[in-house]
């Protein structure tokens, strides 16, 4: 129970070891940064859940991910300007009581997302 992500390099087929995330909590355009974090070997946050079970709450929250940061840091040549720069997805928890992982699938040019378990 919580909210948690992972991110996966489509293009090189790993983690995304060292990509930027930050997580924000929403109220219609105004976002208030909660926490920013450097992915692990894993791709994920290396304190584990963003929110765990007693924390999260109803509401809407934001996670930025610096994809064009963490290509150019594997030493991808990306043009300029580069076609993503950091993906930002903002999404929904409805019920606080259920878990909500947020996966990113990405590489330089794509990028997918859904509710995972």
């Amino acid at each position: 129970m919580g909210l948690s992500t992972h991110v996966l390099d489509t293009m090189h087929g790993t983690p995304a070891a060292g990509m930027q995330v930050a997580l924000y909590t929403t109220v219609g355009e105004q976002a208030t940064l909660v926490k920013s974090f450097t992915l692990n070997q894993d791709g994920r946050n290396p304190d584990g859940m963003l929110y765990d079970h007693a924390n999260l709450r109803v509401g809407t929250y934001r996670l930025v991910f610096d994809v064009a940061g963490y290509f150019k840091a594997r030493g991808v040549d990306l043009p300029a300007p580069n076609f993503l720069n950091r993906v930002s997805l903002d999404f929904g928890v409805a019920h606080a009581d259920q878990h909500y992982h947020v996966p990113l699938l990405v590489s330089p040019w794509s990028y997918s997302t859904y509710r995972g378990s």
